[in-house]
């Protein structure tokens, strides 16, 4: 069961195609050098410095970055862009646009068999979205929100007031 959580958390982060954007990327947030911040269902979240980071990779002339974190609970938060052409709004979901996707894991060290996640988008409608306000060779930095669906048991969660802000490996 651990293996196929992981092999669904790593599909959904590599899918690459295009992406909705608009130019406007925010303010950047308040998430600390190398953290990802955000309340899930109202409860903080803030990976560790050690367990954060971004990557950018370009394939067939299509850039995607990927940010991920996790903190000491087993908790963690996934935000993938395919199709990144700089700062700006990238809609998460909404028609056919699934190409930029959001995960939250919550993985139960003592049970892995307990452990879940939930991704966005989950089916058509807009999920959320992801603003790059600032972006350099070595740095990214944003904020997000996004409503997502556990692949074990249909429930909801809503991951509000995130901010990123993760050097590139």
């Amino acid at each position: 069961m651990m293996k196929k959580l992981l092999y669904l958390f790593l599909g959904l982060s590599l899918t690459v195609v295009s992406c909705s954007k608009d130019d406007d990327g925010g303010d950047g947030g308040s998430a600390g050098a190398g953290t990802i911040t955000a309340k899930v269902d109202g409860d903080s979240f803030t990976s560790m410095e050690i367990a954060t980071t971004a990557t950018e990779q370009t394939t067939s002339g299509v850039t995607s970055i990927r940010v991920q974190g996790s903190n000491s609970d087993g908790k963690g938060i996934t935000l993938f862009i395919s199709g990144f052409d700089g700062t700006g709004t990238y809609e998460i979901g909404g028609g056919d646009n699934i190409f930029t996707n959001a995960l939250y894991l919550d993985a139960d060290i003592n049970n892995p068999l307990n452990s879940q996640t939930w991704s966005a988008p989950y089916d058509e409608n807009l999920a959320g979205e992801i603003q790059v306000s600032e972006k350099t060779d070595t740095n990214i930095k944003g904020t997000f929100s996004f409503k997502a669906k556990s692949g074990n048991d249909d429930s909801l969660i809503e991951v509000t007031n995130g901010s990123f802000n993760v050097s590139f490996q």
